[in-house]
């Protein structure tokens, strides 16, 4: 494990950066992995494009889910090894794991039967629930190695270790790429699967991944023991970690939810307009990466400190996170104008869906900054063990902001209207989020001091 000070004494922006930068190349490599199945899946034609547009939601659904459970692991791991407590920590982080795979196998499986009604609801047409299907039957599979892989990332993060974590998202990354053209197109005795051949790539490199990861927690981390199954002891840990977790699960999950809706309001414009959202939710994601990375690596470092007492170096680092998010996603936004002509022709041929990829590319980005700054108010708040709260930001942004603004800008002026509304949407949110931070830190120092 990372020695303890390194997280405590150092100084803030180098070691941050320290940790951040090989969770920027990890989470580049997943988002590549993302892209990797549009980009090839695009070859087959608008249908299994628009399909693939169809899963977003619900695949991020099941990403969301393993992103609070791993921000749960990382809050309880990484405060209970700012306070020394490190035989402890890797006695939780084996009893989450088990319980976390257990959740994911009963999840996958009542998903895996509400497939069509799903997918009916959303507005996906009889032309594509099949694609859909054959897609999603494979991955929902391929979700427990998935989420168990996240959190296994999760626990190594909360001792410091950022370097193995993005090591082996590039891995699994590279692997997908290499399968992808394999199992949709075939090569010799190797049949054309099409987009079930992506869903099969995806198993295969989250399968092979999480038993490495598993490799590290046991034999280089300690964080993964041999302990007997004792039903007490496993479910105060899985609930210590639920407290933060869950709630934290919920908020990511808003996010797919707000994403159906959205993409029930872009599928009235048609199916082109359906396959050109798709993309851009996963441009949305590479374009966030810096700020996601970012995301993953400021909560271990606020924990520690937490534990720790020193609120003056949480207060520090989340004022340079906010800065840093700022002022990153502007140039990303302005790279995203310069090249997007040739990102649009990079993905599909079709003249409308460029057209309204290019659209997406004009206004969307212009709110990532605020977006940036509203999730890493929300992890700064789950590290702080205050998920409520972070919940609550989630809440108000999606369903009190985001897909009111853009329903309302689809009804006034369809699609332009709908993408300013949630420029819009994440403008306002992201003040509030900051105002509410800033008044909780506030009340630690109040304490700190008393």
């Amino acid at each position: 494990m990372a020695s303890k000070p390194d997280l405590l004494k150092d100084e803030i922006r180098p070691t941050l950066t320290r940790m951040t930068v090989p969770m920027m190349f990890g989470i580049v490599s997943l988002m590549l992995f993302n892209l990797a199945d549009v980009y090839f899946v695009g070859q087959l034609g608008i249908d299994p494009l628009a399909a693939l547009g169809f899963t977003f939601p619900v695949s991020f659904s099941i990403v969301s889910l393993a992103i609070g459970f791993g921000i749960g692991t990382s809050a309880i791991l990484a405060k209970l090894i700012g306070a020394g407590r490190q035989a402890e920590a890797g006695a939780l982080a084996t009893d989450n794991l088990l319980m976390t795979a257990v959740t994911v196998v009963l999840i996958s499986l009542l998903a895996k039967l509400l497939i069509e009604p799903v997918f009916s609801l959303m507005g996906a047409d009889a032309r594509l629930l099949p694609l859909i299907d054959s897609y999603m039957s494979i991955w929902f599979l391929g979700s427990v190695f998935l989420v168990v892989n996240m959190v296994g990332n999760s626990a190594m993060r909360a001792s410091g270790d950022t370097k193995t974590p993005a090591k082996l998202m590039a891995l699994s990354s590279g692997i997908n790429l290499l399968l992808d053209p394999l199992l949709i197109f075939g090569y010799g005795p190797v049949p054309a699967l099409g987009i079930e051949g992506a869903a099969i790539a995806s198993l295969i490199a989250w399968a092979l991944t999480t038993l490495m990861i598993l490799h590290v927690l046991y034999h280089r981390r300690q964080m993964l023991v041999l302990q007997p199954l004792r039903p007490a002891r496993i479910w105060r840990h899985w609930r210590e970690v639920m407290k933060i977790g869950l709630p934290a699960a919920l908020s990511n999950m808003m996010t797919p939810v707000a994403n159906a809706v959205l993409t029930a309001l872009v599928a009235v414009h048609g199916t082109e307009a359906v396959a050109a959202f798709g993309v851009g939710n996963r441009l949305e994601s590479i374009s966030l990466l810096a700020c996601l990375a970012l995301s993953m690596t400021l909560p271990p470092f606020i924990s520690q400190n937490f534990g720790a007492g020193q609120v003056e170096r949480v207060q520090r680092a989340y004022l340079g996170a906010v800065r840093f998010a700022l002022g990153w996603q502007l140039v990303v936004y302005l790279l995203l104008l310069v090249a997007g002509e040739p990102l649009t022709a990079l993905f599909s041929d079709d003249p409308r869906v460029q057209e309204l990829l290019a659209l997406w590319l004009l206004l969307v980005p212009v709110g990532f900054g605020c977006q940036a700054v509203t999730f890493l108010t929300a992890s700064a708040f789950n590290a702080l063990h205050q998920p409520l709260r972070a919940m609550r930001i989630s809440a108000t942004r999606l369903f009190l902001l985001y897909v009111p603004c853009g329903w309302l800008g689809s009804q006034l002026f369809g699609l332009t209207g709908m993408f300013a509304g949630l420029v819009i949407a994440n403008i306002l949110i992201a003040g509030i989020a900051f105002y509410w931070m800033r008044r909780h830190i506030a009340r630690l120092k109040t304490v700190e001091v008393a």
